[in-house]
């Protein structure tokens, strides 16, 4: 049986934002989707009170997720829906949801007139410790934001996707992440960019002191390593086209700077074993807060 495409859903408009585009997934990859809509369970004598008492209870319960599912039966047809109500902490539902995901999408607010994600914690404990992908996306996202513009110049769904980016640690790279980068690039039929981002070691900084210049050496070093990364992988997905992009710098800022052109852009999470301590990457962090397009978080050891 295969893995859904699970959304959390709580009748936000980021949420829906993030159903919507879980339902395009799930029709690019065949595959069910399921929406998972919490409620936290409220004190008792909040329960108690008139206004909310059994009619209300049964409109979140009921109501929600079944128009939702309704919705997106009619927008996206073929794509088989289910809908499920939990009550529980949001997190913790959550999380035991996407254990038996293909990928687990949630929605995340706009920041205004800079661009970006306003990542709240609920998305960032679920990022933090999921066992499968998570992807965020914007609230007010649409599908034609995935796509290159038409011949005129207008936003359209019916043009080629924009390119999937993949920020890429060529110092370890996982098949897991590598893997799922090429897979959204081609059900996409979308190019994949992979970005790389270094910066030049103190003893590079040392040889210039010395009057030599091991900038362009070490650029080509670092190419070479992209491209070693991805040989395989090119081979396996040959009609994929791969832009290598090796470039001095962060590699949270490049990522963002890549994230205007893309249609999704994907980063790894390395899997904590210790409960304490940080569970997101620095660079995985910045991006969620910083990109303009959805953004794929896989977790690998």
């Amino acid at each position: 049986m295969p893995r859904p495409v699970i959304v959390g859903l709580d009748g936000s408009s980021e949420s829906r934002a993030a159903a919507e585009w879980a339902a395009r997934e799930a029709k690019l990859r065949g595959l069910p989707l399921s929406l998972v809509h919490v409620r936290e369970p409220a004190p008792d004598p909040l329960m108690e009170a008139p206004l909310l008492g059994a009619e209300t209870q049964q409109h979140w319960t009921g109501t929600i997720p079944r128009e939702a599912a309704d919705g997106l039966r009619l927008r996206h047809p073929g794509v088989a829906v289910t809908a499920e109500h939990h009550v529980g902490r949001p997190t913790e539902v959550l999380l035991r949801a996407a254990e038996d995901a293909e990928l687990l999408v949630l929605g995340s607010r706009a920041l205004g007139g800079v661009g970006g994600f306003l990542v709240g914690s609920v998305s960032l404990a679920v990022v933090a410790h999921a066992v499968r992908p998570v992807v965020l996306v914007r609230a007010g996202e649409q599908s034609a934001d995935e796509h290159e513009m038409d011949p005129v110049g207008i936003p359209s769904a019916a043009a080629p996707f924009r390119p999937v980016v993949l920020g890429l640690d060529v110092r370890g790279p996982d098949a897991s992440l590598i893997g799922f980068a090429f897979e959204e690039a081609a059900h996409r039929a979308a190019a994949l960019h992979v970005v790389h981002g270094w910066d030049m070691p103190f003893t590079s900084v040392d040889a210039m002191a010395a009057g030599v210049d091991p900038y362009d050496e070490y650029a080509r070093d670092r190419a070479v390593a992209l491209s070693e990364a991805l040989g395989a992988w090119r081979q396996k997905y040959p009609a994929v086209e791969v832009v290598e992009r090796s470039r001095m710098g962060t590699a949270a800022g490049l990522l963002s700077d890549a994230s205007r052109e893309a249609s999704l852009v994907v980063v790894g999470r390395r899997i904590r074993r210790r409960p304490l301590g940080t569970h997101i990457g620095s660079v995985t962090h910045a991006v969620l807060h910083h990109a303009t397009a959805p953004v794929a978080v896989v977790p690998h050891d």
